[in-house]
């Protein structure tokens, strides 16, 4: 048997927005927007260079989703995004706008740093050691 998560759901406000976050600020691509009725979308997005597990942005249809928007795991990160060059990434994310939480760190398994989403939601950008 074989496995692997293809898409991990992110509870977003705008699909648009959203979209616009990933692809302008995170350099993610978008690998399908397709519209399954007037108020919902299929929307997934990738980091580039990377054919495995992606975000399908969900917009929040009912209170208790718009409620977890920013906060789909209690106030911890969430998600990891792995660099082969932390410092590129890093001073690219900086320069986009993007808010760290956590500064630069050396840790036993690599260099992470804590930022977050347009939502509030805590991502790590690590670069794992050799």
């Amino acid at each position: 048997m074989k496995q692997q998560i293809g898409l991990i759901a992110l509870v977003v406000r705008d699909y648009d927005e959203a979209i616009a976050f990933y692809t302008r600020k995170l350099d993610f691509k978008l690998t399908k927007d397709i519209k399954i009725s007037p108020e919902k979308r299929w929307v997934v997005v990738t980091p580039k260079g990377h054919n495995g597990c992606g975000l399908l942005l969900s917009k929040a249809s009912k209170d208790k989703q718009s409620n977890s928007i920013g906060n789909q795991t209690g106030g911890r990160v969430f998600l990891f995004l792995y660099t082969d060059d932390f410092d590129r990434d890093y001073n690219n994310m900086i320069n986009k706008g993007i808010n760290f939480v956590r500064p630069p760190k050396e840790e036993v398994y690599g260099t992470v740093a804590v930022f977050e989403d347009l939502y509030g939601n805590m991502w790590d950008l690590l670069e794992l050691s050799k």
